[in-house]
């Protein structure tokens, strides 16, 4: 032993800190990373619910279409799991008539894997009709 003593010795330190600060770096890294998954997620239910208000907002089509067209999107982007709770109906606002579409998804925890955590996502379109 030197006169530092067993405690006072510093060998064989840097691995030890290089294996600890690795791991809290690959752990923040993937935390950024699934916060930025369960973002695109949630920004392709919401686009799809707005394209699929549209849609079915269209003189020539029915509100049960904007479903239809919701789940198509939303399949064609993530998957099918994340298209399974759409809804539709027609409403008044400021005597407008208005298409409203609600999506109600899951929020992946680890990767794209659908979690227990919702968000619900609403859209509206005027609806348009031959009348005028």
């Amino acid at each position: 032993m030197n006169e530092r003593g067993f405690w006072g010795d510093d060998r064989g330190s840097a691995p030890v800190e290089f294996v600890m600060v690795a791991a809290l770096l690959t752990a923040l890294t993937l935390g950024v990373i699934q916060l930025g998954v369960a973002t695109y997620v949630r920004n392709v239910v919401h686009d799809a619910a707005v394209e699929g208000a549209y849609y079915g907002a269209l003189a020539d089509t029915s509100t049960g279409s904007a479903v239809d067209r919701t789940r198509e999107v939303i399949t064609r982007a993530i998957g099918a799991e994340y298209g399974t709770d759409v809804g539709t109906r027609e409403i008044m606002i400021d005597g407008q008539s208005v298409v409203e579409v609600t999506v109600r998804a899951s929020i992946p925890l680890v990767g794209l894997w659908p979690s227990g955590l919702q968000t619900e996502v609403t859209a509206h379109a005027p609806l348009e009709s031959f009348d005028r």
